[in-house]
């Protein structure tokens, strides 16, 4: 029978003790990937990920499941350009942690985080990755839909990813945790936007990720929510490709209706497959070195 890891202990031995227990738990397999870089990271000793590269945090994940991707980064990003410092974030359907520490990773050692998942599968991992990189402090997570959150607070910072397809318009995943991740079942971007409006504070922002060939459809999804669009950005996975999804950086709607700003699009890898150097910046904020892989920026 195996042990539940000590809460004390961080580093290789207590993420590999955390990986048996879940594939124990789940009866399939388990990676240890890098959820950030070695670069800033406070109080231990980087880890080693699956691939062997120094990492910060790490992130478990089923490998044949809902995986970790370039989304997850580039909205923890965007949160942390549009947003000053805060000391405390929400992140809407936080899935197995990614956006949601990625943002609490850039905001520094003091910062803590509220997080919802309604998935249990995808909660019984944000459990192990809270509590295998020692943030069990600084994390305030639950188990529930964000449709029915009703916090008695409110914040400065809200994340969200939200499933990017209406039920019905695709090939639903027979796994659970993808089809959930994917389609719509349970709440949209307006469940995401409404459950924001309820909990965001005054000049707060709401950062979200949402498919660009859907953007009317998440600006009147946002706008039905008493919320508006401030600015938004484009991200295009490759040169030559369209636009994949848009970042969206919303505040209350008080009735300051002015402009929204379209900002210059991103562009995460060139035709080549190498790492754009805006893309190179984005990983050096979330504790990742260059390397060939990445263009060598510097």
């Amino acid at each position: 029978m195996l042990i539940s890891p000590s809460d004390e202990v961080f580093g290789p031995e207590r993420w590999q003790a955390e990986r048996l227990l879940l594939q124990d738990q789940l009866g399939e397999q388990i990676t240890l990937d890098a959820l950030t870089g070695p670069v800033g990271l406070i109080g231990r000793e980087p880890c080693k990920d699956d691939a062997g590269e120094q990492a910060g945090w790490l992130i478990a994940q089923r490998r044949r499941g809902h995986r970790h991707s370039i989304d997850d980064v580039l909205t923890a990003w965007y949160a942390l350009q549009v947003s000053p410092q805060v000391g405390e974030h929400l992140d809407l359907g936080t899935g197995i942690g990614t956006v949601g520490l990625l943002t609490l990773w850039g905001m520094g050692p003091a910062a803590c985080l509220t997080c919802v998942e309604a998935q249990e599968i995808s909660y019984q991992l944000l459990q192990a990755n809270i509590a295998a990189n020692g943030l069990g402090q600084r994390v305030n997570h639950s188990l529930g839909d964000l449709r029915e959150l009703a916090l008695d607070r409110r914040f400065p910072l809200i994340t969200g990813s939200p499933p990017y397809f209406p039920a019905g318009t695709g090939v639903l995943p027979q796994d659970s945790q993808k089809a959930h991740a994917r389609f719509e079942l349970r709440g949209d971007v307006g469940d995401y936007a409404r459950a924001a409006a309820l909990h965001l504070s005054a000049a707060g922002w709401l950062i979200l990720c949402f498919p660009s060939p859907q953007k009317q459809r998440a600006i009147d999804a946002i706008a039905a929510a008493g919320l508006r669009v401030v600015k938004l950005r484009d991200v295009i996975p490759r040169e030559t490709l369209a636009p994949l999804f848009t970042l969206y950086a919303c505040q209350l709607d008080v009735g300051d209706h002015g402009e929204m700003t379209e900002e210059p699009t991103l562009t995460v890898r060139h035709a080549d497959g190498r790492l754009t150097a805006e893309m190179a910046a984005v990983r050096r904020v979330f504790g990742f070195q260059d390397g060939v892989a990445h263009g060598n920026h510097t």
